[in-house]
């Protein structure tokens, strides 16, 4: 009896060899990968077409019927041999040609009966022809009146007799026994409510379907399905979190907070900027650990709500720490953090790779005694030997630059594990939010500080060159600082840093009289800070650097970037870049210099930086051109599991699924009533040993 784990080699057709074969050049070995081995398109052979209509842009795949006649191989080129033949209807005649033939092929082609071919027409000097086209002789095959699907295929896989004839024939023999092999696995009011088709329908019209009608239902339940699932899997991770990881409860607003809030807030925080505070403030009031993401475009103010959590924190009697990837960036949060608490008597320190032996132990001490009240740090902060007496509180800058396991380090200092909130500055596209941020809390920040007005980005070529040097030149003598960025990829690094030195010597003639800094990966972490502060401070005019100032300077009076090569850079760090200026009051502007000759993304990329300040937006147009499994740093997160769910397509589907699944949660959270069987059980079956949050078993 045939089920989903029956291999391969026992379906009619293949066998131990072409199962072995198939396994390891498709990675198919049971009956349920062949289930779920979607056809990439379809086609309509319900029409028959003439050879007399044919038109010379004819460039698609059609049915004919006729006969063959005059098969003959042809040679050509050194020793190669074609094969051709005449394909004639009552219209008029057509060539058709097999580069790569056997003599079996040969000697198996319908001479000279009534047959029908399928292909792709092709046009040249005159005449038409089709290459490899696939024969049929009954007619009930050939006008089957559904649309004919096309699976993914391959020279290597068509050598061995396996196209996609071989697996139409495979799957129209698997889904005969489909109501024997499938199980429904989602509950009957969910589906309709949601309007979605069975399962069994589902595998059946994905492969075989009448129409593009009966294709779209499939194709949206088995969508639905993977998003449903996918989002099962983080609800339940989420729900047992807040179920047993416990936290320390912060149940007050105190006298730091107040006094910080009401004399020495220097800007009237945002409507956002609350909104998630607020949100913040009410994760930190329960017994149970905080695990929330921040998200915020560059300069929304992340910082000072970071801070001000901190303050929340401290007044019920904990320590906080901020963890950064960079030192450039952990320096950026720790300046920033103690010029907003000068006037208080918060003790703030630094812990990075650099801190001096002496420093480390003032450090240690002041943190052991609870005398040191906020942290900031890189990977400093996770050695064992740095111990807290009461962490409440650990934020993480730029989390994904940090492994899984370091960020449990983070948890283990202390006995209760503290509140977590991480951040990023790298806007995440809606629909991935959505599916791989499922297990957090997710709080945005989407508006700016009041008066900050909107970077004005330009685009310029090589021939532009001396007008933008004029303008920056311009901005200069208006008292303002400008950034020269240069890419740097790592294949070619030793190029880059050539070119960046070329490019600083021309800059620094044509700023004659003017201060120019050089900043740039090879430098020491010292030498860097030195550099960063000398242009912070306004010493220097002109900072030239790679893209190491892509997070971490924080200089208000920079008013412009120009970025070269900027057909080089992707969408996200052009954003990161740019957030560079604009920081202060004055007008800032980022202009991107390009070669003259533009691939399509490129042109894309460089179109959208010039329209939209909306790092959001920019998330969105980088995610349809890259794709999900680079937006999300790796491709662990399981984006190569999804046969049919597009996150760039299906924010409507995947939005569907999250709903349905908290409002599952909500009414079941064990999944233990009965209409909840069949889900349950599906899930604990696929599931099972995959992911360790989940209770179901």
């Amino acid at each position: 009896m045939l089920t989903l784990e029956t291999s391969i080699e026992f379906l009619k057709g293949i066998g131990p060899e072409r199962a072995k074969f198939i396994k390891n050049v498709l990675g198919l070995s049971t009956v349920e990968d062949f289930l779920t081995f979607y056809p990439l398109r379809y086609i309509d052979k319900s029409k028959i077409h003439k050879v007399g209509d044919l038109t010379e842009d004819a460039d698609a795949e059609i049915q004919l019927k006729g006969r063959i006649t005059e098969i003959q191989e042809v040679g050509y080129g050194q020793g190669k041999k074609r094969m051709t033949a005449k394909f004639r209807d009552a219209s008029g005649t057509l060539e058709l040609v097999w580069f790569r033939y056997s003599k079996w092929m040969k000697e198996q082609i319908p001479s000279n009966q009534e047959i029908f071919i399928f292909g792709k027409i092709n046009y040249f000097n005159g005449s038409y022809s089709m290459a490899h086209p696939e024969i049929e002789i009954d007619e009930k095959k050939a006008l089957s009146g559904t649309l004919m699907p096309i699976y993914p295929g391959s020279e290597k896989l068509a050598k061995r007799g396996l196209n996609n004839k071989f697996f139409q024939t495979v799957l129209a023999d698997i889904v005969k026994n489909l109501p024997s092999i499938i199980q429904e696995n989602l509950p009957d009011a969910l589906m309709k409510k949601l309007k979605i088709i069975g399962r069994m329908h589902a595998f059946y019209h994905i492969h075989f379907p009448k129409d593009l009608a009966h294709f779209d239902h499939a194709s949206r339940r088995l969508k639905f399905e993977e998003a449903f699932f996918f989002q099962l899997g983080y609800g339940l991770k989420k729900q047992h979190h807040k179920a047993s990881v416990p936290g320390n409860p912060f149940p007050k607003v105190g006298v730091n907070f107040k006094s910080f809030y009401d004399h020495f807030l220097p800007f009237e925080l945002t409507n956002a900027q609350k909104r998630v505070l607020k949100e913040i403030r009410t994760d930190m009031k329960k017994p149970v650990q905080m695990n929330r993401l921040l998200q915020g475009d560059v300069g929304s103010g992340k910082t000072m709500v970071a801070l001000l959590s901190m303050l929340i924190a401290l007044d019920n009697g904990f320590q906080s720490c901020i963890m950064a990837p960079t030192e450039i960036l952990s320096q950026q949060h720790f300046n920033s953090i103690q010029e907003l608490l000068e006037n208080t008597d918060i003790k703030v320190r630094l812990l990075t790779g650099s801190t001096k032996k002496a420093a480390r132990k003032i450090i240690h001490d002041e943190l052991l005694s609870g005398e040191l009240s906020i942290l900031v740090g890189t990977h400093a902060v996770l050695e064992d030997i740095v111990k807290f007496k009461n962490l409440g509180l650990a934020i993480i800058d730029e989390q994904h630059r940090f492994g899984v396991a370091q960020r449990a380090r983070l948890w283990a200092k202390n006995r209760i594990p503290p509140h977590i909130l991480v951040m990023t500055a790298t806007p995440i596209p809606r629909t991935l939010a959505m599916s791989f941020y499922s297990d957090l809390d997710v709080s945005v920040i989407d508006e700016m500080p009041v008066g900050r007005k909107a970077i004005i980005t330009a685009h310029r070529r090589e021939k532009d060159r001396l007008y933008v040097f004029r303008f920056a030149k311009e901005e200069i003598e208006k008292g303002r600082q400008i950034y020269f960025v240069y890419p740097l990829i790592e294949e070619s690094e030793t190029l880059d840093y050539k070119n960046l030195l070329e490019n600083f010597g021309h800059i620094v003639e044509f700023f004659e009289g003017k201060n120019v800094t050089m900043l740039h990966g090879r430098m020491k972490p010292d030498e860097k800070e030195v550099a960063m502060q000398y242009f912070a401070s306004g010493k220097s005019e002109i900072m030239v650097a790679t893209t190491v100032i892509e997070v971490g300077v924080n200089v208000p009076n920079a008013s412009v970037m120009i970025i070269e090569s900027a057909e080089r850079f992707g969408l996200s760090q052009l954003h990161q870049l740019r957030g560079r200026v604009g920081r202060g009051a004055e007008q800032s502007y980022c202009i991107l210099m390009t070669s003259d000759k533009l691939t399509k993304e490129s042109r894309t990329r460089i179109k959208t930086m010039t329209e939209t300040n909306d790092g959001f937006k920019i998330s969105e147009v980088d995610m349809q051109l890259r794709g999900p499994g680079d937006i999300s740093g790796t491709q662990q997160s399981g984006v190569v599991d999804f046969k049919k769910l597009d996150l760039r397509t299906d924010g409507k589907i995947i939005k569907a699924a999250k709903n349905a699944v908290e409002h599952l949660l909500k009414s079941d959270p064990h999944l233990e009533q009965p209409e909840n069987g069949d889900l349950r059980n599906y899930y604990s079956k696929q599931y099972k040993g995959k992911n360790k949050w989940s209770r179901i078993s």
